[in-house]
């Protein structure tokens, strides 16, 4: 029920192999890194030849190194190509600060849930990043969600076995629509309220934007 590419990479590479993919996937390269953890977990429920409380840990692992440097790399360079290249797709300087002061507000459930949908999980560390989340905050959430993701999937597939595997594919779809649902609810709140949140941004922002605003928050 898996690919045999990702079952033929646990068996000859193993933990290395899990914390590889998931930290491909989540650095924002799209790669099968979930999958991946999910034969992983079948593999030594079947087989024995690896512990699953370290695949977990490797997933877990992985995950939190593949998200810190897409942090970084929103952090270095994503506030940067948003003030010189924003403009281009109306991104002004009012509602880049309006990210920020969003993310100040709500990144950590934005960090710590995007780690259970498909295209947060690849996005949400740049974009924490591009908006200046304060990194020890983005440190937490994302560790948590990514131990919490890792232990939920890999415990779950190892101890439950096809029960679980079937319904993965339905709470995967679920969780896609509700995430399609709350974002396209968000963005009708945003267009709705957008001047008088950007006020308030400019309140708690005040000034030109600069790099690094909110590291002390």
């Amino acid at each position: 029920m898996l690919p045999p590419e990702a079952a033929h990479a646990v068996g000859h590479y193993g933990y290395g192999a899990v914390a590889l993919a998931v930290g491909i996937e989540s650095f924002g390269i799209p790669f099968p890194g979930e999958t991946v953890l999910l034969a992983a977990a079948v593999y030594a429920g079947s087989t024995h030849h690896l512990n699953i409380v370290l695949v977990v840990a490797a997933a877990a692992f992985g995950a939190i190194m593949g998200d810190n440097l897409g942090f970084w790399l929103g952090r270095t360079f994503g506030l940067r190509l948003l003030l010189r290249f924003g403009g281009y797709i109306r991104i002004t300087p009012r509602r880049i600060k309006l990210g920020q002061y969003m993310f100040m507000r709500y990144g950590g459930a934005v960090v710590f849930f995007g780690r259970f949908v498909a295209v947060l999980r690849a996005l949400a560390a740049f974009l924490a990043g591009a908006n200046q989340m304060s990194w020890p905050r983005f440190l937490i959430y994302n560790g948590a969600g990514a131990i919490v993701w890792a232990s939920l999937y890999g415990f779950g597939i190892f101890y439950f076995g096809e029960h679980i595997h079937r319904l993965l594919g339905p709470v995967g779809i679920g969780l896609g629509i509700v995430a399609v649902l709350v974002i396209g609810g968000w963005i009708v709140f945003l267009k709705r309220h957008e001047t008088r949140l950007e006020d308030e941004a400019e309140k708690v922002l005040p000034g030109p934007i600069r790099a690094r605003r909110s590291a002390a928050r």
